[in-house]
């Protein structure tokens, strides 16, 4: 080969390596950017359970024998909602990445009415172990939450679901025999 084939062939390499390391460095610069300061892939990448394991033993935080975990913010001193009762509550749910999926201030921030009865069977449970005027963080397992499922593409299947509830009200439901029609006679 020539040599002037071959430094010509030298300064094509050296003109191509320079935009390829300079591609490679700045998609390596954007990934870091993109990752800094934010925990979301790691703690997205967590199982529910490793969370849940390490999140049991944090100050404050019980468990129930279904596996909800709360911690009482502010005890109440009110009535304690049954199964069949109405209560109105100001919340905020979101995932373990800090993402917010729901609230009453994204919704006008004024307190939400539901039936005890109606809502996903952790949030059922964790109304229960409320006073009227308590405020409440609780963790609901998948398995308390919305399972290998999740729910509407913005809860993720096998979620822990984290809830900050205030027990704003309560309504009991009506006596069985109030419900009922009174008999002809």
């Amino acid at each position: 080969m020539s040599s002037d084939k071959a430094s010509s062939l030298a300064s094509i390499g050296r003109a191509m390596r320079l935009p390829l390391l300079g591609a490679v460095l700045l998609a390596a610069a954007g990934t870091t950017l993109a990752l800094a300061g934010t925990s979301s892939p790691a703690r997205l990448a967590q199982s529910p359970e490793k969370f849940l394991a390490d999140n049991e033993h944090h100050k404050g935080v019980q468990k129930t024998p279904s596996g909800l975990q709360y911690k009482i913010i502010k005890k109440g001193k009110g009535v304690q909602p049954k199964i069949n009762d109405m209560v109105s509550v100001e919340y905020q749910g979101s995932l373990t990445d800090g993402t917010v999926f729901d609230s009453t201030a994204r919704n006008g921030g004024a307190p939400v009415m539901m039936p005890v009865a109606r809502v996903i069977p952790g949030f059922s449970e964790a109304l229960q172990l409320m006073q009227q005027g308590g405020e409440y963080r609780f963790w609901i397992p998948p398995q308390l939450g919305y399972g290998a499922e999740g729910a509407g593409g913005v809860i993720p299947p096998n979620a822990v679901l984290i809830f900050d509830v205030k027990l704003v009200s309560v309504v009991p439901a009506p006596p069985a025999d109030a419900t009922s029609l009174p008999s002809i006679q």
